[in-house]
């Protein structure tokens, strides 16, 4: 198997386009082995799930990983809350700034890195309508750029 190699199993499109991304963290994860097995077949949904800091641990909420079809016995509750494997000093650091107002913690992919299950949370801020209208718009405009340019060579 190669060095750090890295397969996307889901990731939060929406998170982008409702927050401004402050900072991003890699956090292992928690799970049971049909988690781990409905993972592979790529059974996970991000959409609607957080991150939250309770009694210094990090768990996120509402990440639905659907159960596994040949599990006999023992199968998982699909939204239960896993906890998040994180260094001390990076849970101080996020308790810190989710304390700010308007600041949380939200899940933007899950993935497999070197046969382990990792996500990626971000710290973000909460975007008003105004603000995604001017990113719609300066994304629009980047667009018609490269297409201006591409057209000229």
């Amino acid at each position: 198997m190669e060095k750090n190699s890295i397969k996307l199993i889901a990731q939060n499109k929406k998170a982008r386009h409702e927050y401004f991304i402050v900072d991003e963290y890699e956090a292992g994860i928690v799970l049971l082995g049909t988690e781990v097995k409905s993972l592979r077949s790529g059974k996970a949904n991000l959409t609607d799930s957080y991150a939250k800091i309770e009694k210094g641990e990090v768990f996120v909420h509402q990440m639905h990983i659907s159960p596994y079809p040949y599990a006999y016995y023992g199968n998982h509750e699909p939204l239960r809350r896993r906890k998040l494997l994180l260094h001390n000093r990076e849970i101080k650091k996020l308790y810190g700034k989710v304390n700010e107002k308007g600041h949380s913690l939200i899940p933007l992919k899950i993935y497999f890195k070197d046969g382990k299950v990792k996500i990626t949370i971000a710290l973000a801020k909460g975007k008003r309508l105004y603000d995604k209208r001017e990113t719609i718009k300066q994304r629009e405009s980047r667009r018609d750029l490269d297409r201006a340019r591409k057209q000229y060579q």
